[in-house]
């Protein structure tokens, strides 16, 4: 088989082994479900070993234990899984939006260390067990590139993560690294809110963008996809927002 022959067979995700970090809930297990639907061999891996193996139950993978703030456990992780071929990182910390003023910055610094470093961790860990024609992709979000009030840890947060992607693309080659953006995204994320709040919170986030809604879980997912199964993107940052950067 030559290599453009190849290129085209790694269209499929079928037969092939994908690791998503994060992959318990929200977008993480989105995507899980379509890769596995696709017919990849599946692992999840979150912090939260109960939390974990219940989903991977559901979803009819393979669940294990790994957090993004500690390189042993992501050591173990890509020791226990051995040779993958697409490593997916939607994991990260939640931190609210303060106005600066009242921004705790000790906060701030230990999120951005977790979704910064240790998505490099991550990809470190893998590196000597993904293969050279697979791929990495991170998530980032729309604040990345659309300051607002109260934003600036997690617009820092999701531009270093967008700038990593590119840096590694560049570095790790060929092996393709992308980072997915997505928009407001209904799901688990925004538990800490009361239904109705909720409800409420996605109606008028809809109401500001052109497609007239917040985003499906599903929708992002697709985005995952498309990055793992495309071979002609690298380096690139694949925006879900609904319109939001508009």
């Amino acid at each position: 088989m030559d290599r453009n022959e190849k290129a085209a067979g790694a269209a499929s995700l079928a037969d092939r082994s994908v690791v998503v970090i994060g992959g318990g809930s929200g977008i993480g297990r989105a995507v899980a479900a379509a890769a596995r639907g696709q017919g990849a061999r599946v692992v999840i891996a979150g912090h939260d070993a109960v939390r974990t193996r219940i989903a991977a139950e559901a979803l009819g993978v393979e669940g294990l234990a790994a957090d993004l703030g500690n390189r042993g456990s992501l050591d173990a992780l890509f020791r226990s899984v051995g040779s993958l071929d697409h490593l997916v990182v939607t994991a990260g910390p939640q931190i609210g939006s303060p106005a600066f003023a009242q921004l705790d910055l000790s906060a701030a610094r230990r999120a951005f260390e977790v979704k910064l470093w240790g998505a490099a961790d991550a990809v470190q860990a893998a590196l000597p067990h993904l293969a050279r024609d697979g791929s990495v992709t991170l998530t980032s979000g729309l604040l990345s590139r659309k300051a607002s009030v109260g934003s600036l840890a997690k617009t820092v947060m999701n531009a270093a993560v967008e700038a990593l992607g590119k840096s590694l693309a560049k570095e790790l080659a060929p092996l393709r690294v992308n980072v997915v953006s997505p928009g407001v995204t209904a799901t688990e994320n925004w538990r800490a809110i009361p239904p109705a709040g909720r409800d409420a919170f996605y109606a008028k986030v809809g109401d500001g963008l052109p497609v007239g809604r917040v985003g499906r879980a599903e929708e992002v997912a697709a985005a995952f996809l498309f990055a793992m199964t495309t071979g002609f993107v690298t380096g690139s940052v694949i925006d879900v927002d609904g319109g939001g950067l508009l």
